[in-house]
């Protein structure tokens, strides 16, 4: 169902109505070669779980500000709870990002679970209703890093896909601009072994608020394969494979698939991709490698992808000094602000089609004088 670059890249930068019925486009079918090089209007800024930078992350707060500071979309990463809810955590191990630790009624939910291969100590969302979930407050996750944030610990809670659309319709009807949502599935393949798959709720979801359109700005995103093709054959919803710089997708690695993402970010790799995705969501070092910590030259890896027809979107774009590279920190303090907007506007002037950014207003700013 993916409708490649003809109507995908429109829905990835162009604003609609997130309440206007649009009727279904016709689509390429799964497989079918992309027509077309991937081009750019307007790049886009994707709010990282949010504004993270300045607010606990995945809450509705967090997405509210990142909209304020002009983010073309939010970004919630979805987990599904016991009674099959999809709610926003960037893991459904939830110890490190909520105040469950000082619930003594939950204190025998701790417990440890192999998941994709690595045993993880903590509470995890699977093991708690959303009533008992809506009892807890978020806090943040990195409050060495991020000090200032811990001033909103315990006053958010932990919303449901459902409220972050919600939020979406009701912040574009109240700026007069389409609110894009960038849902990423987390563990797909843990979830699916446990009997809560996060693709039918999803799809469900998407469904109900009529948003299973490639013209819609929703796109969704996994770091699996699996799923992403499942998810092609339910909705025409535009689609993002997630890239790292190293290992390989998890769900590959179970069917004993010796492909890694080295391999899906080369040329034929990426060919694959196309047949079921419209985009690669790839770590920054991908396209832009760094030389003793520093950034140099552009990989080849955004022109190769636009040759099939894939948009290229980064991540992350993160404003303190021990995530920049190196020529572009602002003196030692790792915790401290460096040159954010230069870094963003280096990916710009490579080529990339949309930014993760914790800091959104740095980056829309980046963008705007970019394009100006």
């Amino acid at each position: 169902m993916t409708l490649r670059i003809s109507g995908a890249v429109a829905a990835l930068v162009t604003p609609l109505a997130l309440t206007t019925l649009v009727p279904v486009s016709a689509h390429a079918s799964p497989g079918a070669a992309p027509t077309g090089t991937a081009a750019t209007t307007t790049p886009v800024v994707i709010g990282h779980r949010g504004a993270s930078g300045y607010r606990p992350e995945h809450t509705l707060a967090s997405y509210r500000l990142a909209i304020r500071m002009g983010a073309d979309y939010i970004e919630p990463d979805l987990v599904s709870t016991k009674d099959h809810v999809l709610v926003a955590r960037h893991e459904n191990e939830i110890g490190g990002t909520t105040d469950v630790a000082d619930h003594p009624e939950f204190a025998d939910r701790r417990t440890t679970k192999t998941i994709e291969g690595q045993r993880v100590t903590g509470w995890f969302t699977e093991d708690f209703t959303l009533a008992e979930l809506k009892t807890l407050r978020a806090k943040e996750r990195l409050p060495q890093v991020r000090p200032a944030n811990t001033a909103y610990d315990g006053r958010f809670e932990v919303p449901t896909f459902q409220e972050v659309l919600n939020l979406a319709r009701a912040e574009s009807r109240r700026y007069g601009r389409t609110i894009g949502v960038y849902p990423e599935t987390k563990h797909p393949s843990y979830f699916d072994s446990i009997g809560l798959s996060l693709e039918e709720p999803l799809v469900a979801l998407l469904h109900k608020y009529d948003l299973d359109d490639a013209d819609d700005k929703v796109v969704i995103q996994s770091f699996e394969t699996g799923n992403l093709r499942e998810l092609d054959r339910l909705v025409d919803t535009p689609i993002v494979q997630l890239v790292d710089a190293s290992g390989a997708p998890y769900d590959l690695q179970a069917a004993g698939d010796p492909r890694t993402y080295a391999d899906l970010v080369t040329p034929a790799g990426l060919a694959d991709i196309a047949t079921y995705a419209d985009g690669i969501g790839a770590n920054k070092n991908l396209v832009m490698p760094r030389t003793s910590g520093a950034i140099t030259s552009p990989s080849g890896l955004v022109a190769d992808a636009h040759a099939d027809g894939l948009l290229v979107h980064v991540w992350t774009m993160r404003a303190e000094n021990q995530f920049l590279p190196t020529n572009l920190r602002v003196g030692t303090d790792p915790n401290a602000h460096g040159d954010l907007a230069s870094e963003v506007t280096a990916f710009l002037d490579a080529g990339v089609d949309g930014v993760f950014s914790d800091q959104p207003d740095i980056a829309v700013a980046a963008r705007d004088a970019w394009l100006g």
